[in-house]
């Protein structure tokens, strides 16, 4: 269950994004929401080991490096992490979020890890699953 709250604050606090799994073509979700975000405001740092750039922005190889120049321009590197991956590759990238000591992770529609999640609030992560972030961002300024 998703706290209507907590998907507030995230929305409301987070500057620095990064979109793991982002696509390079336009038919797939993670592209048009990579653009929204941006278009939105947000810092957005696109994560895709096979890309070099999506949108004009720099593509990161993996949220590490995502983080890291998030850093040379944000005091708190990446805010928010927001995941267009299988549901089974999540374990590998809350870790990191855990190690990089990101607040904030998100899982998009249909992504969805009980136990990666539980994992992630156990180490102080406040995390979604299963919602998307277009969707609930649009309703919320709309």
């Amino acid at each position: 269950m998703n706290d209507p709250a907590l998907i507030n604050e995230m929305l409301r606090n987070a500057q620095t994004i990064a979109v793991i799994g982002v696509s390079d073509k336009p038919w797939r979700a993670s592209h048009n929401i990579t653009r929204y975000l941006v278009m939105q405001g947000y810092h957005v740092f696109p994560v895709n080991p096979a890309l070099t750039e999506v949108h004009g922005l720099k593509c990161y190889p993996d949220l590490e490096s995502a983080h890291a120049a998030a850093l040379e321009d944000y005091p708190k590197g990446i805010d928010l992490v927001d995941v267009f991956r299988a549901s089974d590759k999540v374990p590998p990238i809350v870790e990191d979020v855990i190690r990089l000591g990101i607040r904030y992770l998100w899982l998009q529609e249909d992504v969805i890890n009980d136990k990666a999640i539980a994992q992630a609030r156990k180490a102080g992560v406040k995390c979604v699953q299963n919602v998307c972030i277009f969707r609930e961002h649009a309703q919320r300024v709309g």
